[in-house]
């Protein structure tokens, strides 16, 4: 079946997991999820993969063994779509795009990429294509002070400090998220990031 949008019970059921993150919640309320949460997501999966890759949804379950928060679910279900990610919870809709961590090698090239002419400024004019459609770019774990190697001054020396680049986007809770509108604005979302994604696997790497 085609996507046609999460119904009002996806969201009672994230409200409700809020307040009783527990075993007992969420055995009583399995088959809303995978009702109403989870066979929508697969439905927008199915729908996009053909257009922008492979696909993946995330386990419900929280790893608790190293963290401080015991909660045993996550309160939001998040998936994979090609170069792309979204999730869905009580709070709405929200996409993103890019490389929330770098790893040593790939940090390396990105702020090489970065650093040179031609690359760095094709970079700022992409990011400023996205801003236009209101879609935010944001950089993680930013240094203090400028990367070993580059000037302090350096004209793209905020991007150069970042660990991590992506593109992302919210949307509150409304009407449209219970109709196949979705699919639209998923599929938006992904086209207009595809340059940033374009971009960084070129000068980053897989």
């Amino acid at each position: 079946m085609s996507f046609q949008g999460w119904p009002d019970e996806a969201l009672e059921f994230y409200e409700g997991l809020e307040a009783d993150n527990s075993r007992a919640y969420w055995q009583a309320h399995k088959a809303i999820y995978e009702a109403s949460v989870l066979r929508p997501m697969q439905e927008l999966l199915s729908d996009l993969e053909p257009y922008y890759g492979e696909t993946k949804i995330f386990r419900p379950y929280r790893d608790v063994r190293f963290s401080h928060d015991k909660s045993l679910y996550k309160t939001a279900i998040m998936a994979i779509i090609g170069p792309g990610y979204v999730r869905f919870s009580a709070d709405g809709l929200a996409a993103g795009s890019g490389r929330h961590e770098m790893a040593g090698e790939q940090l390396t090239k990105y702020r090489e990429a970065v650093g040179a002419d031609a690359a760095g400024s094709a970079l700022e004019e992409l990011i400023a294509d996205l801003r236009k459609q209101d879609i935010e770019v944001q950089g993680t774990a930013p240094l203090k002070t400028a990367p070993r190697g580059y000037a302090a001054d350096h004209p793209r020396i905020e991007l150069l400090r970042f660990k991590g680049l992506y593109a992302w986007k919210e949307w509150p809770v409304e009407p449209w998220l219970g109709t196949a509108a979705v699919r639209q604005v998923i599929a938006g979302f992904l086209t207009a990031t595809g340059p940033l994604s374009d971009w960084l696997a070129k000068h980053v790497g897989p």
